[in-house]
């Protein structure tokens, strides 16, 4: 028989343990000595019951229990994947379809994407070639593995979250996403390139890997693999490619088509510091020698050599959709690539066609191969319905196959005066006054005295702008400084207002944040940014449409294989007041009745618009709507062997081209025929109060006159006096500073001690 205790039950209680009857012990749970005189042990204490908030606290048991759990069920999904996916043949890439670009009714615009790859070996790329692409791509591809799994968990929770489809993969990953996979951004894709990049760098060396990345990756111009990317940019043998020029190459596969500096030239600075960065990775990985990278030039690529299927406007037009696409993040450039995509754009086919032939009869019929200045005249234009933001038409140049540079998306020409409607919107939206503390309205007489000096609050500023042919008007209404484009007269008036504010106000009606030389001085008021045509034709059907916004959309539909993809919302805001809006409005139909822009008359409808001129007459403008149309038309120079920006002097046979001419013209035929057959709708206006047109003063209030520059500065040869001080600045330092002429948007002018900042910027 045992020594042990006896329950009633006559079962055994282990020593230490609770009785399942408290009083089995004795009644004193316990805690007493056992019957039999034997000592017994004494009970653990009971668990602390855990209230209050620490219920909701995981113990540490939970902890571990979960991590367990979780790395047993990661372990099973990587065993279970690995044996599920294998490496799949190569993807359809090779034998990509075309992409179809289509008119709003259907009718196709164009077709692209026929595939240019020529493979090479790895031994036939250059060592430094090879290094400066894992300078740019992958600087450890040789030393790390596979997948980079904090990048991988980085973009699948992007994704998972809403924040944007990312990237974030090794060279691996990019070859297996080429060669195996596709390009679309989502979580099943990859999983896949998870496995078969794991599995593909167990069966490849990573030289095999590498030379399928060569041979694979899209480099832009249609190019896919490194020899055909350097045929398309250099005309060369891979084999011939320098280190620099490696370098370059190298640099596309970030943004093959926005490092193009041939095609994009406002992106140069973008592209040489990418660039930069890719030679910077070369020496720091001691693949370069520094005093070699120290000596090396930019290479500039050749010209673009664009298939003969898109001559004419339909190269421009698939340019400007795959740029749209690509910027609004709806299909990356590589992703398009594949091809078989269906693309309905918004541009309607009879107004498309009708604004070709304006610009042919206004404009390019006019030259001649006689005439040295027709060689660079260039023409950009685009045509926006007001109510819907929609692009109906857009001229980007002669031929897309003879000049391949898109006119209408191009941002490397100044505005000009066409920049001014949103000073005074700016004014009127802000409530500002003018330095007698009278409101701003077309009313408000400023003082239109040649290069007179614009006060700001602390008293001159030191830029003193000169007005075109360098008249003076003296005391003047705005509305007719807006007629005769007056830059004495607005300059002051973006002071008054507040050049940030203007700024503000021109970036709300849709000019991009990053337009180049959108600076906050009064000079931003005479038009030294370069906002594109398309910008500007946006900021323009803001004002028409009362100031309500919305950014411009050139595409209706996107589809691949009978599914369509999801396009971005489009938000209506407003930018500036009715009244700012309208009222802009008023004074720009005076222009177009009886200012600068009569020519716009011929349209035959109630209209608006303002003319303007770059500096050295290099661009002509002409912005301008009905209620229902808004379009915008630029002649440009340019020099089309280098490439630099030239005087439309002498072009068409005129001693000068300024917006009032062939741009309005071409203005005025184009809307006349794109209206045509439609109701003839007069603008519905809401003035701001003391809008109201009062009668015109005599003609002696401001006849013209010549005044004498303004005092404090004169020019000497090389040198500049600047309030009785010599600087040894060299001319050329200033010579864009800004535009010449009242329509110029700029003109020349004086700088003064106290000017706020750098003088107007030029292009």
């Amino acid at each position: 028989m045992s020594d042990e205790p006896q329950q009633p039950n006559g079962e055994h209680e282990p020593w230490g343990w609770d009785p399942r009857d408290p009083s089995a012990r004795g009644g004193n749970g316990g805690n007493s000595t056992e019957q039999g005189g034997e000592a017994g042990k004494v009970k653990k204490p009971e668990r602390t019951k855990r209230t209050g908030w620490r219920r909701a606290v995981p113990t540490w048991r939970m902890v571990l229990g979960t991590v367990l759990v979780v790395a047993l069920l990661l372990i099973g999904g990587f065993i279970a994947g690995y044996q599920l996916v294998g490496i799949p043949p190569a993807n359809a890439n090779a034998t990509a379809q075309s992409n179809v670009y289509l008119y709003k009714d259907g009718s196709v615009i164009a077709r692209s994407g026929e595939v240019n790859r020529e493979s090479v070996k790895l031994a036939q790329v250059p060592l430094t070639v090879q290094h400066a692409v894992l300078a740019a791509e992958d600087r450890d591809f040789y030393s790390e593995r596979a997948v980079d799994l904090q990048a991988l968990a980085r973009a699948a929770w992007n994704t998972l979250t809403g924040q944007g489809k990312q990237g974030g993969s090794t060279i691996t990953q990019q070859y297996v996403k080429n060669y195996y996979l596709g390009q679309e951004q989502t979580i099943v894709r990859k999983v896949k390139e998870f496995f078969i990049a794991v599995k593909l760098n167990r069966e490849q060396s990573k030289k095999q890997i590498l030379e399928g990345y060569l041979n694979t990756s899209y480099f832009g111009r249609n190019a896919y693999g490194i020899q055909a990317a350097a045929q398309a940019y250099y005309g060369k043998e891979i084999g011939d490619i320098t280190t620099a020029e490696g370098a370059y190459l190298a640099s596309l596969l970030k943004a093959p088509s926005a490092y193009d500096v041939i095609v994009h030239p406002e992106n140069k600075d973008a592209a040489l510091a990418r660039w930069n960065y890719v030679l910077d990775g070369m020496v720091k990985e001691k693949w370069l020698d520094a005093g070699e990278r120290a000596a090396m030039k930019f290479p500039v690529p050749g010209k673009v050599k664009p298939s003969t299927g898109l001559s004419g406007q339909r190269g421009y037009i698939v340019q400007a959709v795959e740029d749209y696409l690509a910027s609004n993040k709806i299909i990356d450039e590589n992703t398009l690539a594949t091809g078989g995509y269906r693309i309905t754009t918004t541009l309607e086919k009879t107004k498309q066609n009708a604004l070709v032939k304006a610009v042919d009869d206004n404009v390019m019929s006019q030259t001649s191969t006689e005439r040295e200045a027709d060689r660079n005249v260039r023409v950009g234009g685009a045509s926006i319905d007001t109510g819907t933001g929609r692009v109906v038409a857009m001229y980007g140049g002669v031929d897309y196959v003879k000049q391949y540079v898109n006119n209408a998306t191009r941002r490397d020409y100044q505005v000009g005066s066409t920049f001014k409607p949103f000073v005074f919107a700016s004014a009127v939206a802000n409530g500002s006054t003018a330095q007698d503390g009278q409101r701003i309205t077309p009313n408000t007489e400023y003082d239109g005295t040649n290069r007179r000096m614009v006060q700001g609050l602390n008293g001159p500023t030191g830029y003193a702008p000169a007005n075109e042919d360098d008249i003076s008007y003296g005391p003047i209404t705005v509305r007719i400084a807006t007629d005769k484009s007056v830059n004495a007269v607005y300059a002051q008036m973006a002071e008054d207002v507040g050049p940030d504010k203007v700024k503000q106000t021109a970036i709300g009606l849709g000019l991009p944040k990053n337009t180049p030389d959108l600076t906050p001085y009064p000079s931003i008021a005479l038009g030294v940014a370069t906002a594109s045509v398309l910008d500007m034709t946006e900021a323009y059907a803001t004002l028409a449409n009362h100031g309500r916004h919305s950014a411009y959309t050139l595409v209706d539909k996107v589809s691949k294989g009978g599914a369509d993809l999801e396009l971005p919302d489009r938000n209506t805001e407003q930018a500036v007041s009715r009244e700012a809006a309208d009222t802009t409005t008023a004074i720009l139909q005076s222009v177009v009745e009886s200012g600068s822009g009569t020519a716009a008359q011929g349209a035959g409808r109630p209209a608006a618009g303002k003319t303007g001129t770059a500096e050295d007459d290099k661009a002509a403008w002409f912005a301008g709507y009905t209620p229902e149309l808004t379009t915008v038309i630029a002649v440009m120079g340019q020099d089309p062997e280098t490439g630099v920006q030239k005087p439309l002097y002498g072009a068409l046979g005129l001693a000068r081209i300024n917006g009032s001419g062939a741009s309005a013209q071409t203005w005025a035929q184009y809307t006349e025929a794109a209206l045509r057959g439609t109701t003839v709708t007069n603008f519905d206006l809401t003035l701001e109060s003391g809008a109201e047109e009062t009668a015109p003063p005599t003609e002696e209030s401001f006849s013209p006159g010549i005044s004498e520059p303004a005092t404090g500065g004169t020019e000497t040869g090389g040198e500049m006096e600047i309030g009785g001080v010599e600087n040894d600045w060299d001319n050329s330092d200033w010579d864009n500073s800004g535009p010449r002429g009242g329509d110029n948007g700029g003109g020349g002018h004086e700088f003064l001690p106290g000017a706020p900042g750098p003088p107007a910027p030029g292009q």
